[in-house]
């Protein structure tokens, strides 16, 4: 060795070194800690909120001093009861996998609770992807509920109205959801760019357009039921509904396109030049215009591609599980997809565990709603305190002592769109 030559660092001190900043970026506030915190913190007030909502436990705080063990055991009972039953309901039931085990239960009892969370977790994916991806541009698109209704009612149209071979029918519906979507967000993508209509305003009265349109169309005559004398069309076609186990395992293709969509999303972001176009002009539109991007035909685009995202959660929904129009058909998914957007940091993948998180929620709801009486609002609850938590990341670094992070991407990820 010479005298210029550095030695070696010792192989411990290096583990060392790799262990002292693993553990200290486990405990700052970069993206994961505060996500995993916050959702434990919405634990923890869903749980307080089960105890004060409740008459007779309530009541045992009543004398706690004297005996607090009562108190104390029946609050434990009735919340780990409830967030017992939302796990069984979302992810395994033991009693099921015990029964299938024993030949007194078949399979399908087993897998229902992960086919349900699926189930609603496929239309998020698509609808959440259309708000993340209008985030990163730099638009705050609050249209997705009117895109995913008109995506509804072009996928079902085709559904019902065109009798074509199974595969082709499925694949012109879907697309027909998408083209619906992608219309719907072309025009407040138009006029903010002609214009700079704000599109917040814009798309918010498109959402109440596309579901006054669609109260209407369901009763129109070729729409309607004829054998029905209620608002609902004509159910789509089997060769036009996406193909699902059967029985009570309701999961359907639908997962499987979010998972692609997802990976497509991701590349585009990432990898394509108008990924980086979108990106330069969220970053700045300024700086973008001086660099030769035309931020008209950029946002125009942008809200094109995230209505088409839209619409397809719309045809997921109608054609994997509604298969028909009626006025709440398209439930809450637009809205719903801001929240999974803002849970998944508005990353693709990030998005996609989002919404297989507030699937699980809603799925396993319902069994707490009906084994332990808890209601289901209480879901929607949760799924607002996580989102605020997580919108608010001083607030959880302030709550848990957490250090600061090392880089400013949490807090700045949070105002794209704004």
């Amino acid at each position: 060795m010479t005298a210029t030559e550095a030695p070696a660092p010792p192989e411990k001190e290096e583990k060392e070194s790799f262990a002292s900043v693993f553990l200290h970026n486990l405990w700052s506030a970069n993206t994961v800690t505060v996500t995993v915190l916050s959702i434990v913190l919405a634990v923890v007030i869903g749980a307080i909120l089960m105890i004060v909502s409740d008459a007779d436990v309530l009541a045992t705080f009543g004398y706690i001093t004297a005996r607090p063990s009562d108190a104390i055991n029946g609050s434990w009972e009735l919340v780990s009861t409830a967030y017992a039953d939302l796990l069984k309901g979302a992810v395994l039931d033991p009693e099921a996998i015990s029964a299938w085990a024993n030949g007194t239960g078949d399979w399908q009892a087993v897998v229902t609770p992960i086919s349900e969370t699926l189930t609603y977790a496929a239309p998020l994916v698509f609808t959440g992807l259309s708000v993340a991806l209008a985030f990163r541009g730099g638009l705050f698109n609050i249209g997705g509920q009117g895109q995913a209704i008109i995506g509804c009612v072009t996928a079902a149209v085709a559904g019902f109205a065109f009798p074509l071979p199974i595969v082709i029918h499925v694949v012109v519906a879907l697309v027909a959801g998408l083209i619906g979507g992608a219309l719907w967000g072309f025009l407040p993508g138009i006029l903010k760019a002609r214009t700079g209509a704000h599109e917040v305003i814009i798309t918010i009265m498109m959402n109440y357009i596309a579901g006054l349109f669609l109260t209407w169309l369901i009763i129109q005559k070729g729409v309607q039921n004829p054998d029905r004398p209620d608002a609902i069309s004509k159910p789509v076609d089997a060769s036009a509904q996406l193909a699902s186990v059967g029985g009570p395992v309701r999961v359907h293709l639908g997962i499987v396109l979010a998972v692609l969509v997802t990976a497509a999303v991701a590349w585009l972001l990432n990898r394509s030049a108008f990924g980086f176009e979108l990106r330069a002009v969220g970053a700045n539109p300024a700086a973008a215009r001086t660099a030769g991007i035309s931020v008209a035909k950029t946002y125009t685009l942008l809200m094109v591609v995230a209505g088409g995202l839209a619409g397809l959660g719309g045809a997921t929904q109608v054609l994997g599980t509604a298969y028909s129009l009626t006025p709440a058909v398209a439930g809450n998914i637009g809205f719903d997809g801001l929240l999974v957007a803002l849970l998944g940091r508005n990353r693709p993948w990030g998005t996609l565990l989002a919404a297989i998180l507030f699937g699980a929620l809603r799925a396993g709801g319902n069994r707490m709603q009906s084994f332990s009486g808890i209601s289901i609002e209480l879901v929607t609850v949760l799924q607002a305190v996580i989102v605020v938590f997580i919108a608010a990341p001083a607030l959880v670094k302030t709550i848990f002592h957490l250090r600061a992070a090392r880089s400013a991407r949490l807090g700045a990820s949070m105002a794209k769109g704004w």
